[in-house]
C-alpha cells in the first residue's frame, strides 16, 4: 500500500514513491538501517546487538479499526517503513519471509512493542494497539524484520508471505 523512510529519529516517517531495501542493513537512508541495533533506547543498552528491527511493517487494516475509536492514522504515521494489505502480519510465525516487489525479502523477527511515543503522537492511542483478546498477538502495531534480499519496493507492489515449514513459533515482542 505504501512505503516510508526517514533519516532522522522522528516518530512518523514521510511516505515515499519507493524505498530500497539493502540486505543485512534495512531501508537505505532510514535512521534504523544498519547491522547493529539503531533504536535509541536499545542502542544505549547494547550498541553491538544485532539489528532485528531493520524494517517495520504494519497492516493497513489497523487504520480503519483505529478510526472507529477516534484515531485518524495513515501510512507512515506509526513509524513503519512498509504498509501492507491482506496480510495478517502479527499472526505470522517467527521466520516468515515477506516478499516485497520483484526481489526484496524481509524475514520477520518480532512484534513491534508499542512505547510511550505512541501516546505522544496521539494521546490514548497506545491503549488501542494492545489486544484484549486472550488468543493472538498482544499488540496491534506491526512487526519487525531483517532484510534477507535487497531490492526496490514501491507503493502498491505485491507483498507475499512464505510461512516456514517448521513448527509454529509466535513472534516475540521486540
Amino acid at each position: 500500500m505504501a512505503v516510508a523512510a526517514d533519516r532522522g529519529h522522528h516518530f512518523s516517517k514521510p511516505t515515499q514513491d519507493r524505498i530500497i531495501l539493502v540486505e543485512g542493513q534495512g531501508v537505505e537512508g532510514d535512521v534504523h538501517a544498519g547491522p547493529f541495533v539503531r533504536h535509541r533506547y536499545l542502542a544505549r543498552r547494547g550498541p553491538r546487538q544485532p539489528n532485528l528491527r531493520q524494517v517495520h511493517l504494519i497492516p493497513s487494516e489497523l487504520f480503519p479499526s483505529l478510526l472507529e475509536v477516534g484515531f485518524e492514522v495513515g501510512a507512515g504515521d506509526l513509524g513503519e517503513n512498509v504498509t501492507t494489505a491482506g496480510l495478517a502480519l502479527e499472526r505470522m510465525p517467527l521466520g516468515t519471509l515477506i516478499e516485497l516487489g520483484p526481489s526484496a525479502v524481509v524475514e520477520l523477527t518480532g512484534l513491534r512493542t508499542p512505547c510511550v511515543l505512541i501516546d505522544r503522537f496521539r494521546a490514548g492511542l497506545k491503549r488501542q494497539v494492545f489486544s484484549s483478546a486472550e488468543t493472538g498477538p498482544p499488540f496491534k502495531s506491526g512487526v519487525l524484520g531483517v532484510v534477507r534480499a535487497g531490492g526496490t519496493v514501491a507503493a502498491d507492489d505485491i507483498a507475499r508471505a512464505r510461512v516456514p515449514s517448521s513448527p509454529f513459533r509466535p513472534l516475540p515482542a521486540l
